[in-house]
């Protein structure tokens, strides 16, 4: 009987071993990575294969490998479609074993990716995406919303621009989750600080012409057209605005979601003056100025707060995979829930239970031609904002892991 017992104990203390050393390590012998963003798409300037450099360089950066194995990069278009963007997470993670996917710039690709992420245990850290329904209502233990999302964004910048006289509004918005979301955070804010809300209309993904939404904003006579869109939409709508002579005639347009290159696309004396939220600006401090210029050698142009995240987030991702021991998604989630995430794009970084990767804001001006002294010196840095009074409190939201 006692031989037996201590057969069995034998047995037992092997069979962990055995499983603890298959949870160690990396799964596959390869760390794979896929960037899957829009390529060729209104977001394309943004993210496309400017996010790719990025990732490229984190790794390059990391030394190439992990735990002694090599890294690898993959990376697709998705084409604004989240149809497209599910079925290459479903292919990456059953076919190529991708174990992180990241990018995802747009709202409904992201829903998409972070869902199957969870069926298939891969990590997903959506670098370009803005819904706040990612750390909310569709929270995922493997999702990961790492630069910007809908409400920071309007806390910053709403209440500022309210406060500064703005205190009637119309929308003009993007017709899907990002735009929605923006529309419906801002408005909050916006009433919050005394404004009120005229109305709203809202546009197609990649409309090329604003006409008929842009003579209701104007007609509405609110002093701020709010609008929720972001990339090429963006700049067609501002252009478009000043055709119709909606600046001069007195409103303000607000961007509550606005990138570097868009305002190096629309000019300084198209967008001098304008306010708006942001998670990173390359002239901020010498870190920032160091990597950019690292950046702008292989790419021709300084990042956007999205390019400039996927480097942050593919190096922290990887600094977890070295510090839990393993690649296994579960253990890495729990080591960067632990890890503090402080480098040239994030500062006082944490990663919460909900998904949020909660970092400092920033709002910022666009300079005045005057005030520029190179070509790509286009903002000053207003007012820098802690990220626990930038993002939505967990308190405030809904996220079904996170305990009340």
């Amino acid at each position: 009987m006692k031989k037996r017992l201590m057969q069995f104990v034998t047995c037992t203390t092997i069979l962990g071993m055995a499983m603890v050393a298959g949870a160690a390590g990396i799964s596959t012998d390869v760390v794979k990575i896929g960037v899957l963003t829009d390529m060729s798409g209104v977001y394309s300037a943004i993210g496309g294969k400017g996010s790719v450099t990025a990732a490229k360089m984190a790794i390059a950066d990391f030394g190439g490998k992990v735990l002694g194995k090599p890294i690898k990069l993959i990376s697709a278009d998705h084409q604004n479609k989240a149809d497209i963007a599910s079925t290459k997470a479903r292919e990456w993670a059953d076919t190529d074993h991708v174990d992180m996917i990241t990018g995802l710039l747009n709202s409904g690709c992201a829903l998409a990716v972070q869902k199957i992420g969870t069926e298939k245990k891969v990590i997903s850290i959506a670098t370009g995406a803005g819904s706040t329904t990612l750390t909310n209502e569709h929270c995922s233990p493997y999702g990961i919303h790492y630069v910007y999302d809908t409400y920071a964004l309007p806390k910053v910048a709403g209440g500022a621009i309210v406060d500064t006289g703005g205190k009637s509004w119309f929308f003009l918005t993007a017709d899907y989750a990002f735009g929605h979301s923006l529309e419906k955070n801002t408005a909050a804010f916006v009433k919050a600080h005394g404004g009120k809300v005229l109305g709203q209309v809202r546009h197609p993904l990649a409309t090329s012409d604003f006409s008929s939404y842009l003579l209701q904003a104007q007609a509405s006579g609110a002093k701020v057209i709010g609008l929720a869109n972001a990339g090429g939409d963006f700049i067609n709508a501002v252009k478009q605005a000043r055709e119709f002579g909606i600046v001069q005639g007195g409103q303000t347009i607000a961007g509550m979601l606005v990138f570097l290159s868009d305002v190096k696309s629309l000019g300084l004396d198209v967008a001098q003056g304008m306010n708006f939220a942001t998670s990173f600006y390359w002239d901020r401090n010498e870190a920032s100025r160091k990597w950019s210029k690292r950046y702008f050698a292989k790419t021709g142009s300084m990042p956007t707060m999205n390019q400039a995240g996927v480097y942050s987030a593919v190096t922290t991702y990887l600094k977890a995979i070295k510090k839990a021991g393993t690649d296994n998604p579960d253990a890495v989630m729990k080591t960067m829930r632990g890890m503090k995430i402080n480098d040239f794009f994030s500062i006082n970084g944490h990663l919460r239970a909900d998904g949020s990767m909660v970092h400092d804001m920033f709002l910022v001006e666009v300079k005045k031609p005057s005030e520029s002294k190179a070509p790509w010196d286009l903002l000053k840095v207003i007012k820098q904002v802690p990220g626990d009074e930038a993002f939505m409190s967990l308190a405030e939201g809904s996220c079904s892991m996170v305990k009340k």
